[in-house]
């Protein structure tokens, strides 16, 4: 986060043995430039304490304070994990493969919490579920083998006979003899 820069992994990156409140409390002192130290006596700084706390209201995990992370369902634990990206206040977001994994059910639920939390950030995601981009995304860039081979607001992208043909094959021909 020194860079303003934070990320999430496609694979869950938690302490699944650390409570969801101490996870969210080590990225918030990390931000406040706490390393990792014996010396350091971090239980009584109100600052992390309220930060940690109001990121896991933001989260909605609230509820699951002293939960260890590792008794999270899938979807609270990648919850867990764009909290933790948020945490330190970051001003660009990257996520990767936010919703991977995850039923339709948990996939709007990620949608929404994404939309929440970076709202006023740039967000910078890599997702296969075009669903979720169009949801998510004011603009996206299309990449085939590492080429970008459009760029857009979402309608534009939608529209796009590139895109289409990358990813859905070859485009359905409307049949001229009607």
């Amino acid at each position: 986060n020194r860079k303003g820069l934070s990320r999430s992994f496609q694979v869950t990156n938690i302490f699944h043995r650390l409570s969801v409140y101490e996870n969210i409390r080590c990225a918030v002192l990390w931000s406040l430039g706490y390393r990792y130290s014996f010396w350091h006596r971090v239980g009584g700084l109100r600052d992390a304490q309220h930060r940690s706390l109001e990121v896991m209201e933001r989260i909605g995990l609230a509820r699951r304070r002293d939960t260890p992370a590792g008794e999270l369902t899938y979807a609270e634990q990648r919850a867990l994990e764009i909290g933790i990206t948020i945490a330190g206040g970051a001003g660009v977001v990257l996520l990767d493969e936010p919703t991977a994994g995850m039923s339709r059910t948990e996939t709007a639920q990620a949608v929404e919490l994404v939309r929440q939390v970076t709202e006023g950030r740039t967000l910078v995601m890599v997702e296969h579920d075009m669903g979720v981009v169009f949801n998510l995304a004011d603009r996206i860039s299309v990449l085939v083998y590492g080429e970008i081979i459009a760029t857009g607001a979402p309608e534009e992208i939608r529209a796009n006979a590139a895109v289409q043909e990358a990813y859905l094959g070859t485009l359905h021909k409307e049949v001229a003899h009607a």
